[in-house]
């Protein structure tokens, strides 16, 4: 957490109650690709308070949220009949997703990835692999959750060896007539910014049609334009059966979703699927806002070009800073890994003096990774070229300090 208090915010830069003017480089953890209060979302908003605020859409239906669903339905990377349900939080869409898997197939088990973050419920909990900070104290946690390695260069782990470890999951631990659904990050948020290679993604496409598993893409981080396009699973022709979103799909309001294949979301039960908030009028609103400011400024090449400045810029700086282990990318949702480099090990005491250097200069930074060190970069895809220049100048005399 940053030691200032935010006081007003515009795009990328946000100033604090003393007056400071920061780049955002952290966009709310991945919430603000449109940036701060763009002018069409604060509109979109200002519109829909002054017809209502709330009604609960399962009392007192209203358009906007029919009219998003039905964009959704053909924006997911899902092919034939697709359904999409609306929720709050993030956590909120993966229990859901995990509820809509065992309704459809009957059965409990689920399985998710070592590094992978899906929540701070308790089905969220059990489902994230990563015990500190977020397990700890907290269990016990819901049965039938297995986890098997990601696949990580770094790690020495490759999609082999992690659709290895499934295959050995089904003989040691479940029966695959038992798992309900694999949820995956195409690229892991909290776990180090980890590219799920397409090879991960089509074995499990394979693996899933073949056992009658539910495939379900975890996109609440890398969805609407993050990765240089609107859902990172277009990087891999793979289709999931379902989708979880959020974080950047309302611009800052709290909404979340599931999309997928109309029979599988279909299989709860009338009623077994809502909440008092769900589709909030004003995020509803700022929603339909965020899809057309990313479609008209086109945003996911915007993305892609702005990825691959700052990836430029971090193997230079990697020549002469011998601490940057690794460059991880998919579009611009981008990391560097630093490691001690006499001895190899993880460092999370210099990405904490990169962060302090940043902050100092007036740069917002964001760690991750199972070992803390990892430093993230989450900026707006609408950040103006000259202040993202600035930025880059300021990260490069962070990573030299």
């Amino acid at each position: 957490m940053c030691n200032v208090f935010a006081h007003r915010a515009e795009n990328a830069s946000l100033w604090d109650v003393e007056g400071r003017e920061y780049i955002d480089f952290a966009a709310g953890i991945a919430v603000l690709n449109t940036g701060h209060r763009h002018p069409r979302v604060e509109s979109a908003i200002a519109e829909q308070l002054a017809r209502f605020t709330h009604t609960c859409f399962h009392v007192v239906p209203y358009e906007g949220v029919v009219t998003l669903a039905e964009r959704l339905n053909e924006l997911v990377p899902i092919s034939g009949p697709v359904k999409t349900a609306f929720f709050t939080t993030g956590a909120e869409a993966v229990e859901n997703a995990v509820k809509i898997a065992r309704a459809h197939t009957g059965r409990p088990g689920v399985i998710a990835f070592g590094g992978g973050f899906h929540g701070r419920t308790l089905m969220g909990l059990a489902l994230t692999g990563k015990v500190t900070p977020y397990k700890v104290g907290f269990g016990p946690f819901p049965g039938d959750v297995f986890h098997v390695p990601f696949p990580s260069a770094a790690q020495g782990v490759t999609a082999a060896d992690a659709l290895a470890a499934i295959s050995q999951l089904f003989k040691t631990d479940i029966d695959p007539q038992r798992v309900a659904a694999i949820i995956i990050e195409p690229v892991q948020g909290e776990g180090g910014f980890n590219v799920a290679p397409t090879e991960l993604m089509k074995g499990l496409r394979a693996l899933c049609d073949a056992s009658g598993i539910v495939m379900i893409a975890d996109e609440i981080q890398t969805g609407f334009g993050r990765t240089g396009k609107l859902f990172s699973m277009l990087h891999h022709g793979v289709e999931p059966d379902l989708v979880t979103m959020a974080k950047s799909l309302a611009g800052g309001m709290p909404l979340s979703a599931v999309a997928g294949r109309a029979a599988i979301m279909d299989a709860p039960a009338p009623g077994g699927l809502g909440g008092t908030y769900a589709g909030n009028p004003l995020a509803v609103a700022s929603a339909h806002a965020v899809l057309d400011v990313i479609e008209d400024e086109q945003l996911c090449a915007r993305a892609t070009t702005l990825g691959a400045r700052l990836v430029a810029r971090l193997l230079a700086a990697k020549e002469s800073n011998k601490s940057i282990f690794d460059v991880r990318a998919q579009g611009a949702m981008v990391a560097i890994e630093l490691r001690d480099p006499a001895t190899g090990a993880p460092d999370a005491e210099a990405v904490r003096r990169v962060q302090s250097s940043a902050l100092e200069q007036g740069l917002i930074l964001l760690s991750c990774g199972m070992h803390g060190n990892v430093v993230r970069f989450l900026f707006p895809l609408t950040i103006p070229d000259a202040l993202f220049e600035r930025a880059l100048g300021i990260l490069d005399g962070a990573l030299q300090a």
